[in-house]
């Protein structure tokens, strides 16, 4: 009898202490929207610095209330002028298809910076319902039921 192995298992799942190594490896490099609005919303220090990496044109289209502008562009020779290095970055662009945060990130890193990227960028701030500012005022968005729970403060992980 022969047995096929489906695609998700033709590669074995790694140990459990290679897979716990790996997943808090990508906790170290990575947050997500739900955790910086809830460190923002807190009413404290969050205890970083937010970072938006677009370009001023994507600022002024729409960027996270708090956040400091800093194109990926420019961290090298702006970065010590606005950011402690004592105090964690959090890096965001415009979303899961731009790289623009993780090049940020690798900037800041490189100058000697603690940073995490923020994945979902812009795209899943406003996506998740969560307030955002333009040249025009602040605006908020109804969730979209694909990226945020519909009735529930959180989506429980």
């Amino acid at each position: 009898m022969t047995t096929t192995v489906n695609p998700v298992l033709r590669v074995a799942p790694a140990a459990p202490a290679e897979a716990a190594a790996h997943f808090r490896a990508g906790l170290a490099f990575h947050t997500d929207v739900s955790d910086v609005a809830a460190a923002l919303g807190s009413g404290g220090d969050p205890g970083f610095v937010l970072v938006d990496t677009r370009s001023t044109a994507a600022w002024d289209q729409g960027h996270i209330p708090g956040a400091l502008h800093l194109p990926t562009a420019l961290v090298p020779e702006r970065a010590g002028q606005f950011l402690d290095r004592t105090v964690p970055v959090v890096t965001y662009c415009w979303g899961p298809g731009c790289n623009g945060a993780a090049r940020a990130a690798l900037a800041l890193a490189e100058l000697g910076y603690q940073v995490k990227e923020m994945l979902g960028g812009f795209e899943y701030w406003v996506r998740e319902g969560l307030e955002f500012e333009t040249w025009q005022g602040r605006e908020r968005r109804a969730p979209d039921p694909l990226t945020a729970p519909v009735r529930a403060d959180d989506c429980g992980c």
